[in-house]
This record gives structure tokens, sequence and C-alpha cells, in this order.
């Protein structure tokens, strides 16, 4: 598919206008300048070396595609919404990037930038232009600052990458976006095989650059076929450009009681018994993550995770009683099909709270697990000190960050999901160090005394409250397997009262307090 094409399926019709210009090449330490109208991008690629091979190629790839360099850019609007675009075109000597390549991309980020714009980058390339060398190869530097720099500025940066995107365009701006998309099938990697081949000895596995391969290792947020892309972009600048509602009272302080849902209840039962929740949450109707966003948001985005849908983590884009947040969440394992929680899952989850903080959005992590994953692998691939980083990173984030105990909050991997600004839990949620089979297996020897230990161990919701951890015990009547919707109602209501407060707090205050709040957990009221 041709930059032209690709460009056609996301816009408007009529909704594209291009940004491209001549271009002559700066002085060095210089500015970028107009070029004289007679002045083509091929002639600047042209310029510099003398090889009558290379100038001849660039002539062919002139005439073959109709354009004067490998990348095309300019304005799009998508279902009205303005996006910059920058669209490389593989017909144009494999999309490779030379000096005049570079400085093009440059400008349009640069523009996006100036313009305050999402920017949606559309690379296809086999690198860098080796015609050009060094002076190409470290063009990917001036890129990745404008990049940066549009980051920095708290505004959206995607990526779409087809098939192939190699190379130093893999290494910097192809896979910095803040979300990273792919085409089906399409071969991503630093090191073409051909390549690897030739200084290795060995062939390169087929699969190893895949771009389902990469989704499954966290590595690309979503793999979607081009005719499917204009639809995602769609919802992502809907969720993006979401501005929260309007508040009561003034901005920096925060209102005064804690938040309450709204929604009517009826009054709820004395606290549940600790073992009878432990096998509620265990219900294999019970509603967990995936089912509380498909009934509680006005807008959603469902990202990859490790594991495809079949792993242990939810993540995605989401708008929350109006607001806009990113979600990452625990999708809990039955007896039917283990869930095992990886440390692939654990960089997820910290890759998604950076995010957060790059975009500017609350955070909301919803707990429901068994536990991580209890394996020699899992001991290898360091899946403590992944729980360990993940502490440290949700407690450092400079956004607002909700937590939600659903269900089950077993040991290390529920953890590392709870430092949060607020906790809000289910009636029959609980939260132990171990299941409490585990736990009468340390104390007693033996698992017949899981359910005493349940109840002597202080695991449930309302226990967890009186410690500090959980601000709001939302109420299941008798139990959300039954009541699924009712209960997602409750709990969506007490999360948009959360995020409301949560919203109007200044950031100096928040990180106060979410420094005292954890300074005093374990402390009974």
């Amino acid at each position: 598919m041709t930059a032209h094409q690709l460009i056609g399926l996301l816009v408007d019709p009529g909704g594209f206008h291009s940004w491209d210009e001549p271009l002559t090449a700066p002085p060095s330490g210089s500015a970028p300048t107009p070029a004289p109208p007679s002045t083509s991008l091929s002639a600047l690629s042209a310029s510099a070396p003398t090889d009558p091979g290379y100038r001849a190629s660039l002539d062919r790839a002139r005439d073959r595609t109709g354009l004067d360099e490998a990348v095309l850019t300019g304005l799009g609007l998508v279902d009205g919404r303005p996006v910059a675009l920058v669209a490389s075109e593989f017909g144009f000597l494999g999309g490779s990037i030379g000096v005049a390549t570079a400085e093009r991309i440059t400008r349009a980020v640069e523009r996006a930038t100036a313009e305050r714009l999402p920017l949606l980058a559309l690379p296809v390339s086999g690198g860098t232009r080796m015609q050009e060398g060094s002076a190409a190869f470290l063009c990917m530097l001036r890129i990745t600052a404008a990049v940066q720099a549009h980051r920095a500025a708290g505004l959206p940066y995607l990526t779409y990458l087809r098939n192939p995107t190699m190379g130093g365009v893999f290494a910097s701006w192809g896979t910095l976006g803040q979300l990273v998309f792919a085409e089906p099938g399409a071969r991503l990697g630093f090191l073409g095989p051909r390549v690897y081949e030739e200084l290795r000895g060995v062939e390169l596995p087929a699969d190893v650059q895949l771009a389902e391969t990469l989704a499954g290792h966290g590595l690309v947020d979503a793999v979607v076929p081009p005719q499917e892309l204009r639809e995602l972009l769609r919802r992502t600048l809907s969720v993006l450009g979401t501005a929260p509602p309007p508040h009561r009272g003034t901005a920096g302080s925060a209102p005064s009681g804690p938040a309450r849902s709204d929604h009517p209840v009826e009054q709820p039962a004395p606290h549940p018994d600790a073992w009878d929740s432990v096998r509620r949450t265990r219900r294999p109707d019970r509603p967990g993550t995936r089912e509380l966003l498909r009934r509680t948001a006005e807008e959603l985005v469902l990202l990859d995770a490790p594991g495809g849908r079949a792993g242990a983590l939810v993540r995605a884009l989401a708008v929350l009683g109006g607001r806009p947040v990113l979600v990452v969440g625990q999708q809990r394992q039955t007896p039917e099909h283990e869930r095992p929680f990886t440390a692939a899952d654990l960089r997820a989850v910290r890759h998604t709270a950076r995010l957060a903080e790059q975009l500017r959005l609350p955070l909301v992590t919803v707990v429901d697990t068994a536990g991580a994953e209890l394996s020699a692998q899992a001991e290898l691939d360091g899946i403590a000190v992944e729980i360990a980083h993940c502490l440290t990173t949700l407690l450092a984030l400079r956004t607002p960050v909700l937590a939600v105990l659903l269900g089950q909050g077993s040991g290390g991997g529920a953890l590392a999901l709870l430092p949060a600004d607020r906790v809000l839990a289910a009636g029959h949620a609980w939260l132990a160090p171990l299941p409490p089979e585990g736990a009468s297996a340390i104390v007693h020897r033996d698992g017949a005394h899981a359910a005493e230990l349940a109840r002597a161990q202080g695991i449930g919701a309302h226990d967890l409250a009186r410690v500090g951890l959980v601000d709001e015990v939302i109420p299941e009547l008798p139990d959300a397997a039954e009541e699924p919707e009712s209960f997602c109602a409750r709990l969506g209501a007490a999360l948009n009262a959360a995020l409301a407060e949560l919203s109007v707090t200044g950031e100096a205050d928040r990180l106060a307090a979410r420094a005292l709040r954890h300074r005093r957990l374990g402390d009974r009221r």
C-alpha cells in the first residue's frame, strides 16, 4: 500500500492537506530554510554524494512514485479531528531515510508541536539510506529530538509500523509512539534477516521479528489491519481529546469529604465472612476487568498485552465519567483457564504507568489475581524485581492513580498494582500475602485450616479499610456474579466520583497525601 493509499484510508474525504515543500540543505549549525521553488528534495539528496548511480536511483524513484522523497507529511482530518501525519513511501528506495527525508520528517514533527496537534507516524522502511552513510544515520537523532519535544509538550505521538520497518527507523522514531500499533504480519526489527545471516552465519528465526511476536512480548500495543486503523485512530483520538467535565470548587483544592457513589443502593448486609468472600471471588461467572470496562466506559480502546486475550493483563484507553484515563488490570484466573501474572505483565504495567504520565492522564489499576507466576522461569525472569519496580513506579507517578480491588488479591502480583491515591474495593474482595490454602500450609503444614486463617488474617475489604488501604467498599448484593449489571453500575459511579475528586487536587497536595497515606498503611484506625 502506498503512502497516498494509506492516508486515503485514514482521513475524511478531501481531508488531507500536504505540508511538503522543497527544501535546501541548511548550513551547519543553522536552522533549515525554504528552498527556491526550482529545487527539489531529490536534488537535495543528490547534492551531497557524487555517485552517479545514486543520483540515477533517486531519479528513477521520483519517476516511479511521483514523489520527490520517501515520505509524505501533512494535516489530516479523522472524523473531523485534526491530526498531523508522517507517512513513509516504500516505493521510494525502500522508504529509506536520507538527510532530506529526515529534514522533512523533523519539520513536520516540529510543526505538529507548534500547532499542538496529535501526530501519527506511518513508517515503512528498510532503515537509513546506506548511500548517504553516517550523515543519514545520525539524522535519527534529529528526528528523535523533535519527537521527544512533542511528547514533552503533552501531545499524543502514535505510530503504526508497516511491513517492513527496520534498522534505525525501528530503533528510534518508529517505536517511540506513546501507543505503537502494527500491521499484521509486518516484519519489525533492528537487523534485517539478510544482514543477520551474512554477519552471523545462521538464519534469523522467521517469527522473531513478526508484529504478532512483538505484541506478545508487550512491545506493540495493538496489531491492526490497515482497513481497521481509521476506526482505532478515531476512538483513540476521541479518548485523548476528551476534556474532563467542569467540576465544583476551586481547581487545586480537594473537595471536602471522601468521594462516594450517588448510585442508590440497598442497605448492605453485615460484613461478609472472609472465607465465604474468597470462595465467591473464585466463581467463574464473576465479572472481571474486561466486563467492568465494557459496562462502565463511555469510550474504550483495548490495547494488546503480553499473552494476548488469553493472558493475565488488560490494558486500555477509556473514558470514565467523561474523563480520559489509562487502565491496566488483571484478568482473573478461572479454574478452567490459569492466567499466571508474569514478569512481562509487570513490565507492561510499568510501561502503561509511564504512558499515563506522558499523556497526563489518570491511571486506573484493577486488581484481581490468584498471584504472580510461580516457576523457575519466573525467578529467572526477575518477577520479584519487577514487582519492586512496579511499586516504585506507581508510588512516584505524577498523575492521579486510582486502584480497584475487584476480587482476588493474592501476593505480590496484587500488591504491585495497589500503590494509589485512592483504593476502592468490591464487598467480597480480599488481599493476602498468599491464598488462604498457602498460608495454612505454612502455619499448619496442611491446607485444612484455610477458612480459619482467612478469618484471622483480616483479609476482607472491610478489614482492609480499617488498616487504611481501602477508602470505599462497594457493596455486593449479595454477590457481583448474581447482579453484574447493578454491581458494575455502582462501582462505575464510585470510580467516576473518585476520579472527579482526584482531578481537582493539586499535584503537590496529591503527592504529599499519597506519601502520608503509604506511611500510615497497616496502622489500625
